[in-house]
């Protein structure tokens, strides 16, 4: 394995391996060859010639198939092999059919997830995505459908979770690949509901602290909005789409309630960046890219090879999905973030009080729509359901006593916006002008593309359904009485781009990046960006190199230094403190570098300070009457207030910050004693900050079986702002989300391509790929991602010989 901390280790026999491989672009014909003596050979039924699917010796499968047909099937085939229970999961969870494997305890989170399936036209549904699109979804279904049929005969082969609860998968269609939304990453709902709770208790301009705008931007209540919203008024689109775990505690079911329990503070963003030629080492582009996620077991994302006589491409996707999203054909290189596109609005309507069941529209009333549905459940039978459906979408709160229903409108129920399904275009590009083509309707997630190929172009190319608000800005909810309506969407060619920069390279990290003179207060695309400071970092790193090596951009994904820290570290060596607490805590800051370096005992103390005091102490100084509306202070507004507190408060600004400081680090000191121990000289931050990575129904497995099926407690550094994102959960420390991969490629020398999948690739606890990447991750090293038939066959530790029956 190749490391990114430490470039100069290399295994040595992987680094031989690495310089054999010849490069690959001449898109070898994927005839199978002899079939090994230790070969597989499996006959399953659907298959119109034989397929070969070579397992590398990180559980990288690389299928070879005579057809596109049977490529797609074998690659459901193979996900299945490798994922069945995460497929299974994930299609009940989103289909809501959860409570005909568990019982009627999971009737609410069924009835949750129905409402926002995708319920409209499929023919345009279908056609957004390409020609063969729904071709391809039938075929990859039909190979799920193939190895549960497999498995009939092979009972010994069933993911333990299903002989652990005692049911059977389900089998898929085409439309279970699209239909499902639920998983999508889209936004600004919770924000949205965030800000009218500061609105209602102190005023909306109070929520600049939680939340400040980008571009520059005030919004206003919308006029008919009483900003004053119910508690719960989420609650159903929550259980909709977070991720569910075991809860252990669920009453008389012989089953525990696998339910959505209120979600681990987490961030869902990416760094992604394309290097030049001119500016590469090698004298090639490079593309490098790492998506953070939840972290989950098994990974939310799949590493494969796909090859066909007329296709050829590699990299990852989300299981549940034909083709890739992020990696390469012969030809380009692909990759992405979020790029934070405003996609959703929460509609307010004020209901009739002596007829339920309407809602007043354009000065009249309007029926709500109403669904009829029978949910199947374990033991018992079916329970009929109501969905009920404003104009806008579903309806996820009814309250009779105000007289006031709310709807969800999002972008992913409109056509052609199922996650990452637009991808299916990338695999047979061939130049810019093909790959803009397809993401001319690229819908969900909204994503920064970033493109290479082999002739030397790069590219930046938003894209994402953007929704026309002619007259509000989506941060806060809306009256549904008609006057706030979406005019269609802003198509691909009013969003920004950028083909060759100047500099020699693009990054993005989900930062507020729309170039300069952008007319977003007319568009509107969004105003609700990530922190900017992993881009800083990443940019700064890049533009002071004056060639990037590949080995620097594999350091660059593992980087830990923090921005915000080496802004705050003059501030305070500025600060005089009496003999005390707050003295020792200044004391060890003074000459730390501002690395989160697991081993770093200022880190721990930092992190400690910033996590549960600074933010606290700044939102409570700033907006005292909004305190109770949100956790903490935005860290953009903590490190501008403590810089300049003159832009925040007109009097005593320098000795009311002093004071906050002396006391927040003064009991940071002690709690990070009280957790550490008294000896600064022995604290860690490794030591509080970790990765615990828990299979969905670890509350009810037994010790040795939780321990089995879960991977961790692995030490950590790190934080949410810094390149090697750590998201870290503020009651225990936790890592809740970063990279899902990490993948470098070299474009058009891509047998040189490195990644990493977190934890493994297999999903069943049984497999030795469940967790062996686990330790590796941890460690920033890489695996060659090998794409040349001969380099694969080289490096094959398992073959598979799918036969027609």
């Amino acid at each position: 394995m190749r490391r990114g901390v430490d470039p100069a280790r290399l295994w040595p026999l992987l680094a031989a391996l690495t310089l054999l491989c010849a490069p690959s672009g001449s898109g070898i014909a994927a005839t199978p060859s002899p079939v090994p003596e230790d070969a597989e050979a499996l006959r399953i039924e659907g298959l119109e010639a034989p397929v070969d699917i070579l397992i590398d010796r990180y559980g990288v499968p690389h299928i070879y198939a005579g057809n596109e047909p049977d490529l797609y099937f074998a690659q459901g085939f193979n996900v299945a092999r490798d994922r069945l229970f995460q497929l299974d999961l994930w299609r009940r969870r989103g289909r809501g059919e959860l409570a005909a494997a568990f019982g009627p305890a999971y009737l609410e989170a069924d009835r949750a997830a129905r409402l926002f399936l995708y319920r409209g036209d499929m023919q345009r549904e279908w056609a957004a995505y390409g020609e063969g699109s729904e071709a391809i979804a039938a075929r990859f279904a039909a190979g799920i459908n193939a190895y549960i049929d497999f498995l009939r005969a092979h009972p010994e082969r069933m993911p333990p979770e299903f002989a652990r609860f005692d049911y059977r998968p389900s089998r898929w269609t085409s439309a279970d690949v699209v239909q499902v939304r639920s998983h999508g990453l889209s936004r600004n709902l919770d924000s949205e509901v965030a800000r009218a709770r500061v609105a209602c208790i102190a005023g909306v301009h109070a929520d600049r602290v939680r939340s400040p705008l980008s571009p520059h931007w005030q919004t206003r209540v919308p006029a008919g909005l009483n900003p004053c919203l119910p508690k719960d008024v989420l609650k159903v689109f929550e259980l909709a789409t977070a991720e569910f775990r075991l809860n252990a505690a669920a009453g008389p079911e012989p089953l525990a309630l696998l339910e959505a329990l209120p979600a681990r503070e987490s961030r869902q963003g990416s760094n992604n960046w394309v290097i030049a030629a001119s500016k590469s080492a090698t004298g090639r582009p490079v593309l490098a890219n790492d998506p953070h996620r939840d972290y989950v077991i098994p990974s939310i994302r799949y590493l494969v090879d796909l090859e066909a006589p007329t296709l050829h491409a590699i990299g990852a996707n989300e299981a549940h999905l034909p083709g890739i999203s992020i990696g390469h054909n012969d030809t380009i290189a692909f990759g992405y973030t979020i790029f934070p596109i405003d996609q959703e609005d929460l509609y307010v309507y004020s209901t009739h009080g002596a007829k339920p069941g309407e809602y007043r529209y354009r000065g009249g009333w309007e029926p709500f729509r109403v669904v009829h549905e029978d949910i199947a459940v374990r033991g018992g039978p079916p329970v009929p359901v109501e969905l009920v459906f404003s104009r806008h979408g579903p309806v996820i709160y009814d309250d009779p006593k105000s007289a006031r229903a709310f709807a969800v409108r999002t972008a992913w129920l409109e056509p052609g916006t199922a996650t990452y399904m637009g991808a299916l275009g990338h695999l047979k590009a061939r130049s810019l002008a093909e790959f803009e083509a397809s993401i001319a309707r690229w819908g969900a997630p909204s994503l920064n593309h970033l493109y290479a190929d082999t002739g030397g172009t790069i590219a930046w190319l938003p894209a994402g359904f953007a929704p026309r608000r002619p007259n509000w800005d989506g941060l806060l909810p809306v009256p549904g009485d008609g006057r706030y309506e979406w005019r269609g969407s802003w198509p691909r060619s009013d969003l920004p781009r950028r083909v060759n920069p100047a500099a020699g390279y693009f990054t993005t990290s989900n930062e507020m990046n729309l170039p300069a003179g952008y007319p977003n207060a007319i568009r509107k695309l969004g105003f609700e960006w990530e922190e900017p400071w992993r881009h800083i970092r990443i940019d700064g790193v890049l533009g002071s190199l004056g060639k990037v090596s590949l080995d620097d951009s594999l350091k660059l994904q593992n980087d830990v230094v923090s921005l915000p820290a080496k802004r705050l570290l003059p501030v305070l060596a500025r600060l005089k403190a009496p003999e005390g607490d707050a003295d020792r805590a200044l004391a060890l800051l003074r000459d730390w570098d501002g690395a989160l370096e697991g081993r770093s005992g200022p880190a721990a103390l930092y992190e400690v300070w910033m996590l549960h005091h600074a933010g606290r102490a700044v939102k409570e100084l700033l907006v005292p009457r909004a305190a109770s509306a949100f956790d903490a202070a935005d860290i953009d507004v903590v490190v501008f207030f403590l810089e300049r507190p003159r832009q925040w408060l007109k009097h005593g600004a320098e000795a009311k910050r002093d004071a906050l400081l002396l006391a927040t680090l003064a009991a940071a000191w002690r709690e990070t004693a009280g957790r550490l121990g008294d000896d600064p000289a022995a604290w860690r931050w490794d030591q509080l900050h970790h990765n615990l990575t828990e299979h969905p129904l670890s509350a009810q497995l037994d010790a040795a079986d939780r321990a089995s099926w879960g991977v961790g407690p692995l030490p950590k550094g790190g934080d949410g702002f810094v390149p090697n994102m750590s998201w870290v959960s503020e009651p225990d420390f936790r890592q809740t989300s970063g990279p899902s991969i990490r993948i470098v490629m070299d474009v058009g020398h891509w047998d040189d391509s490195w990644a990493m999948n977190f934890p493994g690739q297999s999903g069943d606890p049984r497999d030795p790929h469940y967790r062996d990447l686990a330790g590796p991750w941890l460690r920033g090293e890489y695996f060659p991602l090998l794409y040349s038939r001969a380099a694969v066959e080289r490096s094959a530790t398992r073959t598979l010989r799918l036969l027609p029956r």
